[in-house]
């Protein structure tokens, strides 16, 4: 079993079959792969144990190397050295220990650059790429040294040559120089892209690395993969003679699509630092991305669901493509021929006739898109509207016609009041004038309103209606005037015979201290002038109610306050009117009921008579049969005797429903003599009121005159 054996002063290295060879270092490490094919060798180490020492320097740094050995005993001088590639030896600094003196050599690369202490540690300012080399640390004693070389990167290894007078400690300092590169940027970049093509799209550059890198390319974060034909990536150094740091050029070539709008492309330096692997990243570019139009679409702007007339709208067409299209053609309803436009088509206070299907395409009509409008209308049409006078009683048609697009709303409104039904006119009264306004809307239109209004005049000529009664305090009585009319009368008071105006309070005083006159408040048409006297004689009173239509009189005889007279009722307000007329339905409902009832009564008698009849004659021949048989009488005798027993029996019976009948018709010709005598002292009085009140005017026109 071959081993190295434990020798303070050489390295014994014992083989297979018991021979021994010594072996140099040099050639134990230039050999020992070889060796270890067929050798199976077990190395016992001094206590100088084997060591590697690498000092890192950052480029441009000063490299320190402190020399590891112990300075020994009877040391003459020390020395330090590099190696060239081809294995010769360049001195570069010499240090004696006794002259304390320090010597460079002269060596261009190393010039002005070199320190080396008495410790004999080495130190070389502005670190370089060139510095990158086998440095040893040679101490020197009086005994004879052999220059022959080791190159071997063992520290604290301690090498004798048997045949060396003088012994050599050599350590090896393998420097490793690292220069951190520049931060990459992406250059030359490509002013747009197209899909479906493939192009340069940029070139990553890192400046001034050492070692070199390697640069990848990323897209939002991803990294991009080489792929055929789709992106292609080619990646080049360059060594700087002067400095011998790398730049390093990555291009990347990329077949973009239309999902590469907004996408982030950066590349990435890798590189390694003192304290392992690090990362440089660029700032990230976004490219434009072209691509052609794939689809169309026309728009309705402003984005509302309805458009009513009048309203404003834009057509806006608009292509998918990057850039997008500039011009299109637009198709209105009606026209054969595109009209060609930018994007938008505008189209002001629009009507109903603009309701259709709109189109829109590119210029060379390859692709199309459409959208349907539908214009709201309202049309409203009231008859007859404005300022419209009537006469009292007459009839007046009104309509109110709507024309829309959707269903309308009509509802009607009176002096801004909401009407309940819209109105009718048969037969005007004062209270049918007004301000009417018929309004319309479309409630799915927003704004969209209608509306037209009708101002009623009801005229009439004045109409009167006297009545007087006692006040309670028996000292005054009351007389009222109900006047009506439009426009308002103006009511005056008189004394028939000296003409005099009773509404003058200065003539108040020649009939009674306390005659007073009092107006209420003119409403529909109506109102009542009251006057409140205590006459000591009688009087007859004269009330005038006088418009621009006409002028009415009307006088009533008042008693003295002292003669008791009957007093007259006033006016019935319209609730009583109702009540009365009311009471007339009544009246007649209650006379057609007993009519029916009567009615009824003599049916029911007529088929129960009937009936009667049928077995009463049944009877009266079974009887006469009978007699027959008994008394031989013969059977036309029989029958004469059973039609008198039947003609006995049914005159006995008819009696009751004439006489109830008899005395149904005797109520209703009852009701209705009164009903027709109250009526006929009505229009008596209201005749008499007429031709009195004739009279009168002509004695108040002789009393003006």
């Amino acid at each position: 079993m071959p081993r190295f054996e434990d020798n303070p002063t050489c390295w014994k290295i014992t083989i297979c079959k018991g021979a021994a060879v010594k072996i140099g270092v040099n050639q134990i490490l230039a050999s020992i792969w070889e060796f270890t094919k067929t050798l199976k060798i077990v190395f016992s180490v001094s206590p100088l144990a084997l060591g590697l020492y690498t000092v890192n320097a950052i480029y441009g740094d000063t490299i320190t190397m402190p020399c590891p050995l112990e300075v020994p005993d009877g040391l003459m001088f020390g020395k330090w050295k590099y190696e060239m590639p081809n294995g010769s030896p360049v001195f570069i600094a010499f240090r004696s220990s006794t002259k304390k003196n320090v010597q460079y050599d002269d060596v261009p690369d190393y010039k002005d650059r070199l320190s080396l202490s008495e410790n004999y540690t080495l130190s070389i300012k502005n670190a370089r790429i060139s510095d990158e080399k086998r440095f040893v640390c040679m101490l020197v004693t009086e005994d004879d040294v052999s220059e022959e070389p080791t190159i071997v990167k063992v520290f604290n290894a301690e090498l004798v040559d048997a045949n060396c007078s003088c012994s050599l400690h050599q350590y090896f300092y393998p420097i490793y120089v690292l220069e951190q590169p520049s931060q990459p940027e992406i250059l030359h970049q490509a002013n747009l892209l197209e899909t479906e093509k493939l192009q340069m799209l940029g070139e990553c550059i890192s400046r001034d690395s050492y070692p070199e890198g390697n640069v990848t390319w990323y897209k939002n974060g991803r990294v991009l993969q080489p792929l055929d034909d789709v992106v292609v990536i080619n990646l080049q150094k360059i060594v700087d003679r002067t400095t011998g740091l790398f730049t390093m050029t990555s291009s990347l070539q990329y077949m973009p699509t239309k999902e590469d709008v907004n996408a982030k492309f950066s590349c990435i330096v890798t590189y390694y630092g003192p304290s392992g692997q690090k990362t440089m990243q660029s700032e990230p570019v976004v490219f434009d991305v072209h691509y052609p139009t794939e689809k169309v679409t026309i728009q309705v702007l402003p984005q509302s669901s309805t458009i009513k007339e009048g309203d404003n709208i834009t057509l806006k067409c608009s292509g998918n493509g990057n850039p997008p299209p500039q011009e299109f053609l637009f198709y209105i309803p009606g026209e054969t021929e595109g009209i060609r436009s930018s994007d938008s088509y505008v189209m002001t206070d629009v009507r109903r006739n603009a309701t259709g299907e709109y189109k829109c395409s590119l210029t060379d009509k390859s692709m199309m898109d459409s959208t349907t409008i539908t214009v709201h209308y309202l049309d409203l049409q009231l008859t007859p509207s404005g300022e419209v006078t009537k006469q009292i009683g007459e009839a007046l048609p009104v309509s109110c016609t709507i024309s829309s697009s959707r269903n309308a709303t009509v509802f009607w409104i009176k002096d801004n009041t909401r009407m309940q039904t819209s109105p009718s006119f048969s037969s005007l009264q004062y209270q049918d004038a007004g301000n009417y306004v018929c309004e319309t809307t479309l409630q799915e239109v927003e704004g969209l309103r209608k509306r037209q209004t009708l101002k009623l005049i009801v005229e009439g000529k004045p109409q009167i209606k006297m009545t007087k009664k006692t006040n309670t305090n028996k000292m005054s009585k009351t007389i009222i005037c109900h006047v009506e009319g439009f426009p308002k009368p103006a009511v005056q008071w008189t004394v028939t015979g000296s003409g005099s105006i009773l509404n003058k309070a200065s003539i108040f005083l020649i009939y009674s201290p306390k005659t007073r006159t009092e107006e209420t408040k003119y409403v529909n048409g109506k109102f009542s002038s009251k006057i409140i006297i205590a006459p000591e004689e009688n009087v007859t009173l004269t009330c005038i109610a006088e418009n621009e239509l006409e002028r009415t009189v009307t006088s009533m005889n008042v008693s003295a306050i002292s003669i008791p007279e009957y007093d007259e009722p006033e006016d019935r307000t319209d609730d009583n009117s109702e009540k009365v007329n009311d009471q007339a339905k009544l009246i007649v409902g209650i006379v057609v009921g007993l009519l029916l009832v009567a009615l009824i009564a003599g049916v029911v008698y007529w088929l129960y008579m009937k009936k009667s009849n049928f077995l009463e004659w049944g009877k009266a021949v079974t009887v006469g049969a009978l007699d027959s048989k008994r008394k031989l009488v013969t059977p036309k005798e029989s029958l004469r005797r059973q039609q008198h027993r039947t003609f006995q029996v049914c005159r006995g019976k008819k009696n009751i429903p004439f006489f109830v009948i008899g005395v149904v018709v005797c109520i209703i010709l009852y009701c209705l003599v009164i009903h027709t005598k109250t009526a006929s002292k009505h229009v008596d009085k209201d005749l008499g009121n007429i031709e009195e009140n004739k009279k009168l005017e002509e004695n108040n026109h002789k009393s003006e005159t």
